[in-house]
């Protein structure tokens, strides 16, 4: 399948850019303190320490984004809660960064971005369309609904083969019985 593949790729992907971009913030910080550089005045001590800060932040989402890939690969299952958001909001990432990076970096640039972005909608995609038939299929094992094949007491009343139960055929009528009644919609109660 290529559903393991995949989730490998975007871990290892996702945990290279964690490094990535903390390594350049981190640097880009260290050459604002050195060289004593100021922007419109601003301090260049809280400069260096808000790209030092920003680089370790960013760098744990997308290590956090990586480790939930990585999951993904382990238990070959489909991200869940936190983790599906968080890969929800890596892709969102990618395409936005992407966007920037046509304009400020180049088509190279872009190009990464649409390629990690296409991974990780594949990743969560791939696991959509098993949850799907799974769900069309009639529910994974133990589900514990009581749909069609079961009656109230629990006792299945299906066919031998797990199928839906036949529908009961109608009882004839007799010439003896009276007519039935028109049934007559409940009145409105509206105040």
């Amino acid at each position: 399948m290529v559903r393991r593949p995949v989730a490998w790729i975007v871990a290892v992907v996702l945990l290279a850019e964690a490094l990535g971009i903390a390594a350049l913030n981190w640097f880009m910080g260290v050459v604002v303190d050195r060289q004593n550089m100021s922007m419109a005045g601003l301090d260049p001590d809280k400069m260096s320490m808000s790209a030092k800060i920003g680089g370790v932040v960013f760098g744990l989402y997308f290590a956090l984004c990586a480790l939930v890939a990585l999951l993904v690969a382990i238990r070959n299952r489909a991200p869940a809660g936190l983790g599906r958001v968080l890969l929800i909001s890596v892709a969102v990432v990618h395409g936005l960064l992407g966007a920037v990076a046509w304009g400020l970096v180049g088509w190279k640039a872009f190009l990464y971005m649409v390629v990690v972005l296409a991974l990780v909608v594949l990743l969560l995609m791939t696991y959509d369309r098993e949850n799907g038939a799974v769900a069309a299929a009639g529910g994974g094992a133990g589900g514990g609904d009581t749909g069609e094949g079961a009656d109230a007491s629990g006792s299945g009343s299906g066919s031998e083969d797990g199928g839906p139960a036949p529908a009961p055929e109608p009882e004839p009528v007799t010439e003896d019985a009276p007519p039935a009644a028109p049934v007559t919609p409940p009145a409105p109660t509206t105040p």
